[in-house]
């Protein structure tokens, strides 16, 4: 039996409709009334719950922010400093065919947010870059202290490129092969075999690189 209170449980249907439907049709495009109707809630409820189309905007973010940082949590508690990087970039393969279709959840949120600016674009900026550290503090766990940065931000533009091609591309296999060109390279530095992806600011961190 379900004891959970009906108010919060259309709190949680109104965030979990607006996640997807946010993901889906963007941000500036999705209106209360459709997250209302996606979550099968009366229109009128919506307020009581969210004033404005930010508020829920923000509860959609906490709640990818707080699924983000359960799992990043999770992936820390693997011993192996490149098993944890490794399972960052097999966990960019999950749910291509919905990547291809519409994006990168957290890379368009903050892509579209971004170009209004404000506090909800900067609360969208801290999911990347929460990723951005964590990915930064496996690398330095690896030895590579002051390279840590740079690589990490390799790591991660070169995860959203690549989820942008398949986007604009619609095909899934474009991020299957750049997985695996991520791996080769991740293992490379593993060994000190530095073998940079090519992107614009490889061939600086290349040379940084070689001691």
């Amino acid at each position: 039996m379900n004891f959970m209170p009906r108010k919060t449980d259309k709190r949680i249907r109104l965030i979990e409709a607006a996640k997807v439907l946010i993901h889906q049709q963007g941000f500036n495009l999705t209106t209360l009334a459709d997250i209302a109707q996606e979550a099968d809630v009366p229109l009128g409820n919506v307020y009581y719950y969210f004033k404005t189309k930010e508020a829920i905007g923000i509860a959609v973010i906490e709640k990818r922010a707080a699924e983000w940082s359960e799992r990043l949590a999770s992936w820390s508690e693997i011993s192996d400093p490149l098993a944890r990087l490794m399972t960052l970039v097999k966990y960019s393969l999950e749910n291509l065919e919905i990547t291809a279709r519409f994006g990168c959840p957290i890379g368009g949120l903050c892509q579209e947010l971004g170009k209004q600016g404000g506090a909800l674009s900067d609360l969208a900026a801290k999911l990347l870059h929460d990723i951005l550290q964590w990915s930064e503090e496996q690398f330095r766990a690896l030895s590579f202290d002051q390279k840590a940065p740079g690589l990490a931000l390799n790591l991660i533009s070169s995860i959203q490129g690549m989820f942008l091609l398949t986007h604009t591309f619609k095909d899934p296999k474009l991020a299957q092969r750049q997985t695996e060109e991520l791996r080769a390279w991740l293992e490379s530095l593993a060994n000190r075999k530095v073998q940079m992806p090519v992107t614009a600011h490889a061939a600086v961190l290349e040379e940084e690189l070689v001691d």
